[in-house]
């Protein structure tokens, strides 16, 4: 017997939690289909894991170096193996906390697959979800009156480079390793690339990235990208841009050979593995779509500024609609898509005011325009830049690299974008995003007190630099 509610949500991950328990406190009776784990990629294959290896590899390399603060140490060794025990403690007590959760919020939770179907005996519209139950019972019916789709994203791939999850893998594989290879090729310098080059160097992984476009990180601002280059080069990884791998090179043979063309000369990479991170794709498929009027465009489901997509009782959020591909901006959407269907009249995303970050060694933060995306739209800006290496809390921490970059409107000071490169930014980068929601100028920035000694006194620094006012430098 199909069962009604207000909402199904097909996808448990960031979105599609965190919009459950929105629709919950709402008082919306909610069901959430999920074929495996509560959390999604971002607790089981993303943020959380890969941010838990990336602080075991940053804890071995302090302790390495613990000699320049004064605490001798010896026979200093990595146990990998302890390092993934570590790993899936955290991720369990999070995946147990989600569960307590949709307890609390009296929240469905259907184990299974589900997909849309279009009008039926059961609703006059589309909507209708058929489950496909995991134990292996009878398809399961749920009849609601608004659906959002949460379904998220996969790793991409290349023709060519085939993955086999040993030899050849993508991000999802890489996180189950059981052991370090010596050496690896990781095909991709965007965020996932970058993050998982500068893990594995830590951890003592020779590393070479290889990446199409000429530059690594192509959407961050190029003066980050160039420190970030410096501080990746001195972790010894070897960094080629301008290179576009060859179809059908691959080689496997306890390690793995690629060709790539490099500024039109071709180069071979060899190494034990072979890591393929050059995006995701939305998971679109299987899930009913043709079934419904939802149109589909670039591979990502079309959808209004709440939400909506064609089937204006259907809703789609996070991964699958493309954009900022990013759980903090999923779980915001969720939240948004519910409060729409509920009537709460939300104020649409400003997705110039969210900020992303990158948590390798050193990190990146930001938010807003880069110092060349303000430009190609017109403005005339003013630029504000100060270094870590002027700031006493950043000496004491024992990073002194990398800068915080304020790029303003020069015609009406109003904050155009802050960019960050250096010790715990991904910490203080939200002081630039609630600037930026405030409508906030630099010069407002720099009269907020900062406390000393602190790392963010270089954000008020470098406010006070754009008009050549900064003390300390």
């Amino acid at each position: 017997m199909a069962k009604e509610y207000d909402l199904a949500i097909l996808g448990g991950g960031t979105g599609g939690y965190v919009a459950a328990i929105r629709a919950s406190q709402l008082g919306l009776s909610v069901a959430m289909v999920e074929k495996s784990d509560l959390g999604g990629t971002c607790l089981h294959r993303g943020c959380i894991p890969s941010k838990a290896l990336l602080r075991s590899a940053e804890v071995y390399q302090q302790t390495q170096n613990a000699a320049s603060y004064g605490v001798d140490t010896e026979n200093t060794s990595l146990n990998f193996v302890k390092v993934q025990e570590r790993k899936q403690e955290i991720v369990n007590q999070l995946h147990q906390g989600v569960q307590g959760l949709m307890k609390k919020g009296k929240i469905d939770v259907i184990e299974g697959h589900g997909r849309i179907l279009g009008p039926s005996i059961f609703s006059p519209t589309a909507g209708t979800i058929s489950v496909e139950m995991n134990n292996g019972e009878e398809n399961d019916m749920i009849v609601p009156k608004n659906v959002i789709v949460a379904t998220g994203s996969k790793p991409k791939t290349l023709p060519g480079l085939e993955v086999d999850g040993d030899l050849v893998m993508t991000s999802d594989e890489a996180l189950q390793m059981e052991s370090l290879p010596e050496s690896i090729v990781i095909v991709g310098g965007g965020v996932i690339g970058i993050e998982w080059a500068s893990m594995l160097a830590d951890f003592g992984v020779q590393v070479t990235v290889v990446e199409f476009m000429d530059q690594i990180l192509p959407t961050e601002d190029h003066d980050v990208v160039k420190e970030a280059e410096k501080a990746l080069k001195q972790k010894g990884i070897h960094i080629v841009t301008s290179a576009k791998v060859m179809p059908d090179t691959l080689t496997t043979d306890n390690g793995v050979s690629i060709k790539a063309d490099v500024n039109g000369e071709e180069q071979s990479f060899d190494a034990d593995r072979l890591l393929v991170s050059v995006g995701r794709a939305p998971n679109v498929d299987n899930i009913g779509l043709e079934n419904t009027d939802i149109i589909v465009e670039n591979g990502s489901i079309k959808v209004n500024q709440y939400g909506q997509t064609k089937e204006s009782h259907i809703y789609a959020i996070g991964d699958v609609i493309g954009g900022m591909q990013l759980a903090h901006v999923a779980s915001h959407e969720g939240i948004l898509a519910v409060e729409h269907m509920a009537n709460e009249n939300p104020e649409p995303i400003n997705y110039n005011h969210i900020a992303s970050c990158i948590y390798s060694h050193p990190e990146m933060a930001s938010v807003g325009l880069t110092e060349q995306a303000a430009k190609e739209q017109g403005y005339e800006i003013k630029v504000g830049k100060f270094p870590f290496q002027a700031v006493g809390k950043s000496l004491v921490h024992g990073e002194k690299e990398g800068f915080t970059k304020i790029i303003t409107n020069a015609s009406n000071d109003d904050l155009l974008g802050v960019h960050m490169i250096g010790p715990h930014v991904t910490d203080m980068i939200s002081e630039a995003g609630l600037a930026m929601v405030l409508d906030a100028t630099a010069w407002e920035i720099g009269e907020t007190i900062h406390p000393h000694p602190t790392l963010s006194e270089v954000i008020g620094e470098a406010a006070l630099a754009v008009d050549g006012k900064q003390i300390h430098g």
